[in-house]
């Protein structure tokens, strides 16, 4: 057999390309780190997690305590790891369940990076090491109820009053909303977009997670509503002016989904093949026909284009010359790619695929909101068609 050939089907990973070559040693210890933490925390008991709607709340102290908040800050106590690092680190957690992902991103890219990026020292001195070592836990308020795609026309409103700000309005389809000691919150001003740091407990503040989800069920999904809520201006991000600071923000995040999709798509990989090699049908095992070989030879094809996308994409974010229609590009392609491998791993699982005991339609519906948060499949097109002809087409 040739070498090539064992590595992609005999290790756990699969690496037709040897892409492990292209990580340093610190990336390549990184990911095996949250590998071996995946398979031994995440993997046993995720299934169930999923079927009772309940966030594995006792990971997030483990996470914490392996560096996976914040990663990339060379500050505040953070790892300094490098931005291909970060993605293995959002690969490997989305392997076990995008809830889980979801939450570490979110801390990551949502919270943390615009305090960092936008906030004031004491902001920072106040936030960074707590959120890192998760004694604080953050969410990202954006996303209103008549908003979804146009954040630009948010209805929550900031005024001043005097030395205070004065925040009205609602956010939802925030992760970890509820479970949150502080909000990232962006508000329109008279001076145009602007973002805030919003306290639990302070009056007029309140959150509430939104039931009945078929999707994500292992994480918080919340609404958030701001009824006279009272600021100091010392809880305004003094860095963040205009609807860029935001958007700034969501491509960190999408920068993480683009890496993590590709895990979910390897959790199903895996299983398929496992299965397709056991399951006798017709006097010999799935995996020797023609059939089923060309659709694992596919699933392998995908991911692998998608593990390249990511790498080089990682490699621009680190080399200062990221674009942010990049990373729309990676998030379409990697996330659509995670959902039709979903799809087709469960598939191949038959009956018993439709069964949570089975990693794919779990992933599958989750993939159905990573898709549509970060932006949708098709904002990021039509992302891609604007930097392409010069027009956009919104």
């Amino acid at each position: 057999m040739h070498q090539a050939a064992r590595n992609a089907t005999d290790s756990q990973t699969p690496d037709l390309y040897h892409l492990r070559d292209l990580l340093t040693d610190d990336e390549r210890q990184v990911q095996d780190m949250v590998a071996r933490w995946v398979d031994e925390r995440v993997l046993p008991i995720i299934g169930e997690c999923f079927e009772k709607e309940r966030f594995p709340h006792e990971l997030v102290p483990e996470m914490a305590q392996m560096g996976l908040f914040g990663p990339t800050f060379q500050d505040y106590g953070c790892a300094g790891l490098s931005n291909v690092a970060y993605g293995l680190i959002m690969q490997e957690l989305e392997r076990g369940d995008s809830g889980v992902r979801s939450f570490a991103s979110v801390q990551s890219g949502l919270v943390m990076y615009p305090i960092h990026a936008y906030g004031s020292d004491e902001q920072k001195k106040r936030w960074m090491s707590a959120l890192a070592r998760a004694e604080a836990i953050g969410c990202f308020g954006l996303t209103e109820p008549d908003g979804g795609s146009d954040p630009g026309a948010m209805k929550t409103f900031a005024r001043r009053d005097k030395g205070d700000w004065i925040i009205n309005g609602a956010k939802m389809w925030i992760t970890n909303g509820t479970q949150a000691q502080v909000a990232v919150v962006w508000a329109n001003t008279d001076n145009g977009i602007r973002g805030f740091l919003v306290e639990r407990g302070m009056p007029g503040y309140s959150a509430r997670d939104i039931p009945r989800k078929m999707s994500l069920r292992a994480s918080h999904t919340s609404e958030l509503f701001f009824d006279n809520v009272r600021v100091p201006d010392s809880a305004r991000l003094p860095g963040a002016e205009g609807l860029g600071a935001p958007l700034g923000c969501l491509t960190q995040a999408r920068f993480g989904i683009a890496w993590g999709a590709i895990g979910a798509a390897q959790a199903c990989y895996r299983e398929a093949l496992a299965f397709a090699k056991q399951r006798m049908l017709f006097g010999r095992p799935l995996s020797h026909t023609q059939t089923i070989q060309i659709r694992l030879a596919d699933m392998l094809r995908r991911i692998t284009l998608a593990q390249l996308l990511a790498l080089q994409l990682g490699r621009l974010k680190d080399q200062g010359r990221l674009h942010h229609s990049q990373v729309s590009l990676a998030k379409w392609n990697n996330v659509r790619m995670a959902m039709d491998i979903a799809r087709d791993a469960r598939d191949l699982l038959g009956a018993g695929g439709i069964s949570t005991e089975c990693s794919p339609i779990r992933h599958q519906l989750n993939l159905e909101s990573v898709i549509t948060y970060e932006g949708t499949e098709t904002i990021h097109q039509l992302i891609v068609g604007r930097e392409i002809t010069g027009v956009a087409a919104f």
